[in-house]
């Protein structure tokens, strides 16, 4: 099985009203951390960058705005599905960043497919009873 998701977006990097540049942008969701979205940008000249938040989190600032605090997503025109707007802040300092919406929903809908949204906690409690029947089946040999 899949374990994760991936892909890489390119996105403008929103300097100023006047001042943008394109930058590729990595996208990664694993099933290991079935409730996380993970980007990667590639700043010119600077070490990558990752950010990791909620996947519903970008799931629901592709139709509407959302986040209150270092995360905020809204699309760029409410009305039409075109271009998404996600501000990262860290203390003063802030990064807004704009990715076209086909690109975004076309790696949710590959997350989803991967770990449904609403299954997320099914995860890890597979894990803990793979867990106990590992140890179960060790215990057996050893007393065995």
């Amino acid at each position: 099985m899949r374990e994760s998701v991936q892909a890489e977006v390119m996105m403008s990097f929103l300097v100023s009203e006047e001042l943008s540049f394109k930058i590729p942008v990595e996208l990664k969701y694993e099933a290991a951390d079935p409730y996380a979205v993970r980007m990667t940008f590639h700043l010119p000249g600077d070490a990558p960058v990752t950010w990791a938040f909620g996947r519903e989190l970008l799931l629901d600032g592709i139709n509407g705005a959302t986040g209150d605090g270092d995360v905020r997503i809204e699309p760029s025109e409410p009305e039409e599905l075109s271009d998404v707007h996600i501000r990262l802040q860290v203390g003063a300092d802030a990064a807004l960043f704009r990715a076209g919406a086909a690109p975004l929903v076309a790696f949710l809908d590959r997350t989803d497919k991967l770990v449904p949204l609403g299954q997320e906690w099914t995860i890890g409690e597979s894990d803990e009873h793979l867990e106990e029947a590992l140890g179960r089946i060790l215990a057996e040999e050893n007393a065995g």
